[in-house]
């Protein structure tokens, strides 16, 4: 059943976002060059690797340039960039991943395979769902960015006292896991988005 919402849901969000997906990709271009799309690798479910896809927010060679952790104060962000990631709109193209079946709608946020091999035993259990676009660290941590950028070392901030809170909402999620409570979690952040954008 979660699947079969999956699929028609991530279908119906691209045909009718197509418009904003366009704009945006656009805007990047135009902003920033190419690639329009950013492409990283996370671990998926049962530790399967998979490629991630969002609008790219960061200038070209951002990853020589630093590390997976970008905190409010990154210069690497564009202009354009910064305000995709106040909307969540450089999120929209993780709907492929969910259409291909990397991802579902709500899931643990996938992470990158550095910080999974750190926590391996905890993701043994998270891992068992695939991973999603939202969920309860999502809505908690939305305003990651800027809670990393108050440490003096964000990597280390988000390390020690980040990832592992993280990783516990994700637990939660796991045991808790339900259409309905899904459901729920995609009418939550529909809420905080529109408060973003307002």
């Amino acid at each position: 059943m979660k699947r079969m919402f999956d699929i028609a849901a991530s279908f119906t969000g691209l045909i009718l976002l197509s418009p904003v997906l366009v704009i945006v990709a656009l805007a990047v271009r135009l902003g920033s060059g190419s690639p329009v799309l950013f492409r990283q690798q996370r671990i998926g479910r049962d530790f399967r690797p998979f490629t991630i896809y969002k609008f790219r927010t960061m200038i070209v060679d951002a990853p020589s340039q630093g590390g997976a952790i970008t905190c409010s104060s990154d210069s690497r962000v564009t202009r354009i960039g910064a305000i995709l990631r106040t909307l969540k709109v450089d999120e929209l193209p993780q709907l492929i991943n969910v259409l291909r079946g990397d991802m579902s709608l709500v899931g643990p946020r996938p992470e990158v395979p550095e910080f999974v091999e750190m926590f391996r035993q905890d993701y043994r259990e998270i891992l068992r769902v695939r991973p999603g676009i939202t969920d309860l660290a999502s809505l908690k941590y939305h305003n990651e960015a800027d809670v990393l950028g108050r440490f003096e070392d964000p990597r280390k901030a988000y390390v020690v006292h980040i990832l592992p809170d993280k990783i516990a909402l994700a637990k939660e999620y796991v045991k808790r896991s339900s259409l309905g409570f899904d459901i729920g979690l995609i009418l939550k952040t529909l809420l905080r988005l529109a408060h973003a954008g307002g």
